[in-house]
């Protein structure tokens, strides 16, 4: 079994994946304040709970935003299957099948790089890949695997805490879809600036994107995939039919692609 870490801003995602599929899913908070041994507790419990011995892991893999919590999870892997986890970064980048811009390599995230790898590796054309995290990410990829760009918004749950947080008067509300844009009360006209408000703002950029990929590349817009994943995609997925593909656990299956490009390339 293959274990994957990625961490994120806010979670982390655990998973283990018995081949191609992925067998168990967790999600466990991001805090720099806990110690190695904190994590390899949860961890420890998370797998025993799914009735897993370590000794069925064989491999593990981590893409990591978080650089002070890489190395604890570097310890964590090394004390399940004693021996290094592989770590998403540019030195397996040359074992990809990704085009890399030169500024990118040092900058993109590896989350965002793992989707790239996972929308071209699955589709084989242009692509654009929205990750709904604490960031609202677009990653794009053109119809010769290289990697033409990204946008970058606050994620609409940072959106939403940073508006109650702000305010004085502005409560906590549920993100829920609201019978109309026009709000009349406090509920549902934060309802309709944040949940409609990003409606708008994902189907404007990703119309944009394409527009914009045409014209670098050349690529009609109809021929270019647009994929949804993360946490929070599923808020706009009644309101909108702008994605060809919803997949919450996309970025966890480029991270398997990675680490199968790496491990054939002996990296």
């Amino acid at each position: 079994m293959l274990l994957c870490f990625d961490i994120g801003n806010t979670n982390i995602k655990t998973a283990l994946f018995d081949g191609e599929k992925i067998a168990h899913v967790w999600r466990v908070s991001s805090d720099t304040e806990r110690t190695s041994d904190e994590y390899f507790s949860i961890i420890k419990m998370l797998i025993h709970d799914a009735s897993v011995e370590f000794s069925q892991i064989d491999s593990a893999v981590i893409s990591s935003v978080i650089p002070n919590l890489t190395g604890p999870f570097v310890n964590v892997t090394q004390r399940i299957i004693k021996k290094k986890p592989l770590i998403i970064g540019p030195d397996i980048y040359g074992a990809l099948p990704l085009i890399i811009p030169p500024v990118s390599v040092r900058q993109i995230g590896t989350d965002l790089l793992c989707d790239a790898l996972e929308a071209w590796d699955r589709y084989k054309c242009a692509c654009i890949v929205a990750d709904f995290g604490t960031a609202l990410s677009f990653t794009v990829i053109d119809a010769q695997a290289s990697i033409a760009g990204a946008a970058i918004a606050p994620g609409i749950g940072t959106a939403f805490k940073s508006l109650v947080m702000n305010t004085a008067q502005l409560p906590p509300v549920p993100l829920e879809i609201p019978p109309s844009s026009l709000g009349t009360n406090t509920t549902t006209a934060i309802q309709s600036g944040i949940v409609l408000g990003y409606k708008w703002l994902v189907e404007g950029l990703v119309a944009q994107l394409k527009r914009d990929l045409e014209q670098k590349t050349g690529v009609p817009q109809s021929e270019i995939k647009t994929i949804a994943t993360g946490g929070l995609n599923s808020m706009l997925d009644p309101i909108t039919n702008i994605f060809d593909e919803i997949d919450k656990e996309f970025t966890l299956y480029g991270m398997r692609k990675a680490w199968l490009y790496a491990k054939n390339s002996n990296y």
